[in-house]
Order: structure tokens, then C-alpha cells, then sequence
């Protein structure tokens, strides 16, 4: 009978375990932030950003919006907004590129880097007709508050997350460079020297350091740490 009744309290407090689980993973889904529409105006609330199912128009990106914790969520395509921030992330609206094998003709690219010259980030997996897709993910990066770029197009080269190199499928990143969406351009290896040393000149021991190839695709993320970090501690002085 006691073995009984240990069998029956493992197997409730293992179901407990995985609902628990569950409603956590659910409420990490929504963050807040706000987003602005094509129109410029601005709704704060709670965003899912990656939701899953079909979205309003085939072939766009969408996220899913509530006001509040008591509102039921409704859906956003990418052509009814301009940008969106959830945390210290901001994503703006673009176009495929037609180099870009996205899941979505139109989508959203994360703010990497908000100088003149932008740096935009692509981060997914698979490609159109195989699943998946440039989805944006969240690290509490750069960004804040930027809103209203509008849509574009432009070419990028894909890498696998953490390594050099290119590639179909799989999870891929792909960094993008303009003044906004509409200019985009592709980050490659080959004009990587160049065009991080200038949008970067303002720290002249960082854009020395791009020169004297200490940085690259594969470590881009440290180097974009050790660019804000010096322009923190420049501007607190």
C-alpha cells in the first residue's frame, strides 16, 4: 500500500514539475515593450515575438501584441509596423534581400549597432520552402528606443551562430550595414576591415584593432561589446 501510494505522489509531483515548466516558458514568451505602427503611433504593452502558427499575410513576419496580462493577444504583420523593442532589443521592418533565403519576404532585423551608419542582425534558422527562418532572438543587447526606419532591401552573407563561413540551414546569422533598411548592404569578409574601422572611427584604439585584424564575423559580438564599452566610458567623462 505505501509503495502504492509513493508510485501515485511520484507520478503527481513529476506532472506538477512539467506544468510548472511549461507555465514558465509560456510567461518568458511575453516581454514588455512597445512598437510603432506605419503611421508612427505607439502602443506599449507585452510582445511575443517569436509566436508560432500562420501569421495575417503569407509570407510576412508577424509578432503577436496585448496591452496587458488581462487582454487576449492579437497579431502584427511585419507591413502593419515600422519597429518594435522588447527589452533592450529594437528590430525594425525589411525586405528580403534577394541573396537572403529568408523564411519571409518580409521580416524583422535586430538594431546591433544604432550609429550614422547602422549594423543590422539577422538571427535563424532554415530557409524559405524548408522551415524555420530569420526570427529575431533576444541577448539584452544594444538598441533602446528606435523607432521608424521603414522597410528596404539589401544583400547579407549568412554564418553559422559562433563559427566563420557560409552555409544553407541550420541556425545562421546575417549582418547587415546602411543608414537605414532601404540601404542595406552585406557584411562580408571582405569589406569587413573596412566598413566596421569606419563605422567604428569614433574609438580610434577599436577601429585599430578591426585593422590589425583582431576582430571578425565569427567574434563580431565581442567586438560590438568592446565598441559600447568605450564609448560608455568615453561619454561618463
Amino acid at each position: 500500500m505505501r509503495y502504492l501510494y509513493f508510485i501515485i505522489m511520484r507520478s503527481i509531483l513529476i506532472i506538477l514539475f512539467f506544468m510548472l515548466i511549461a507555465v514558465s516558458a509560456k510567461s518568458q514568451k511575453w516581454q514588455q515593450g512597445y512598437f510603432y505602427d506605419v503611421k508612427g503611433n505607439k502602443e506599449t504593452g507585452f510582445i511575443w515575438a517569436k509566436p508560432g502558427g500562420r501569421g495575417p499575410i503569407k509570407d510576412e513576419a508577424f509578432i503577436e501584441f496585448k496591452e496587458n496580462n488581462k487582454e487576449n493577444p492579437y497579431k502584427l504583420s511585419a507591413s502593419d509596423l515600422s519597429s518594435f523593442v522588447v527589452g533592450r532589443d529594437s528590430f525594425v521592418v525589411a525586405a528580403e534581400p534577394q541573396t537572403g533565403n529568408w523564411q519571409y519576404g518580409m521580416d524583422f532585423v535586430k538594431v546591433a549597432l544604432d550609429e550614422d551608419i547602422k549594423l543590422y542582425q539577422f538571427k535563424g534558422e532554415g530557409n524559405r520552402g524548408v522551415g524555420g527562418g530569420i526570427r529575431p532572438e533576444f541577448e539584452g543587447g544594444i538598441g533602446g528606443g528606435t523607432g521608424g526606419y521603414g522597410g528596404g532591401v539589401g544583400a547579407g552573407i549568412s554564418i553559422p551562430i559562433g563559427h566563420g563561413g557560409g552555409g544553407k540551414g541550420g541556425n545562421r546569422i546575417a549582418y547587415y550595414y546602411g543608414a537605414n533598411t532601404a540601404e542595406m548592404k552585406e557584411l562580408t569578409p571582405f569589406n569587413f576591415v573596412d566598413i566596421m574601422s569606419d563605422m567604428m572611427g569614433d574609438e580610434p584604439d577599436i577601429a585599430d584593432a578591426i585593422r590589425n585584424n583582431k576582430y571578425n564575423l565569427s567574434n563580431i559580438d565581442r567586438l560590438i561589446a568592446d565598441f559600447n564599452k568605450a564609448k560608455a566610458s568615453h561619454s561618463s567623462q
